[in-house]
């Protein structure tokens, strides 16, 4: 009777093992699908932020959630968490958006930024959308000092350690560009400097293109510096329109249907033109 109870569970023993080994190649093609739905939702967020698709932008926030478990993926799923509420609150400062929603998108965003910092210590990008959602978060609480001041503690030593760690990174030079531009020349900052960092970031952006390879990996910035390029031309205090247009056409050549450019600083940069001339 003992030597049947061995021999059963033997037996067993055996069964599982090969169910165990048959099981590795299930296990990797579950997470080659993983990779390849979050993969598909990625690119779907980067179209809904060109778009100015803010409904969309939520919903894809959304469509992510089910792979933040996934171990190997996380950190990037939690950007492009990020990254969909990060660009929601963007596009709903266009949109007139409540300073309550873009406050609460923002927040939202830094959590998830923060969450893949934390899972990944040396993830860059993840601290240049920390970055900017605290440089939005101290626009929106200019009125409230003592929340001011804790977001500035957080601001100015993140872009401290990210111009340390990664100085040529295009999507931190975007950043630090917009934050040069609100900052006097007194305080290291002017709109000289803003349009300098924007034009190295967009000479590494394009250096950077032929290496982009895996679509999970942050690759964008092009589109984005020539985007804040035109607009700071606009805007400068001797603008220049002329460059300004060349720049905002040269965005949409790179992206053709993003609304914000195509529908709204175009069409500020030709208004102005059009002032200029009755002058």
């Amino acid at each position: 009777m003992r030597g049947d109870t061995f021999a059963t569970r033997f037996k067993v023993s055996v069964c599982l093992a090969v169910a165990a080994a048959l099981w590795v190649p299930n296990l990797k093609a579950s997470g080659s699908e993983n990779r390849a739905a979050v993969t598909k939702i990625v690119v779907q967020i980067q179209q809904a932020d060109y778009e100015g698709d803010r409904a969309a932008l939520k919903r894809l926030y959304g469509e992510l959630e089910p792979f933040v478990s996934d171990q190997q993926l996380a950190s990037r799923v939690r950007y492009w968490r990020g990254f969909a509420l990060w660009r929601k609150a963007l596009n709903g400062f266009n949109d007139n958006a409540t300073t309550e929603e873009l406050e609460q998108d923002l927040k939202q965003a830094l959590g998830e930024f923060d969450e893949a910092m934390a899972k990944d210590g040396g993830f860059a990008d993840a601290k240049v959308g920390a970055e900017s959602c605290l440089g939005n978060l101290v626009f929106l609480n200019q009125n409230n000092p003592a929340r001011l001041q804790e977001l500035l503690a957080q601001a100015v030593p993140l872009m401290k350690e990210l111009r340390a760690e990664a100085p040529e990174n295009p999507r931190m030079l975007w950043v630090l560009g917009a934050v040069l531009w609100v900052n006097p020349p007194e305080r290291g900052g002017g709109h000289d400097k803003a349009l300098a960092t924007y034009e190295k970031g967009l000479e590494l952006a394009r250096a950077h293109k032929s290496g982009a390879g895996d679509p999970l990996e942050p690759s964008w910035g092009e589109p984005e510096l020539l985007m804040n390029l035109a607009w700071s031309n606009l805007n400068r205090t001797a603008p220049d329109l002329v460059v300004a247009e060349r720049q905002a056409r040269a965005a949409l050549e790179l992206v053709p249907y993003w609304h914000y450019v195509r529908d709204i600083l175009l069409r500020q940069i030709q208004e102005a033109k059009a002032k200029a001339k009755l002058k």
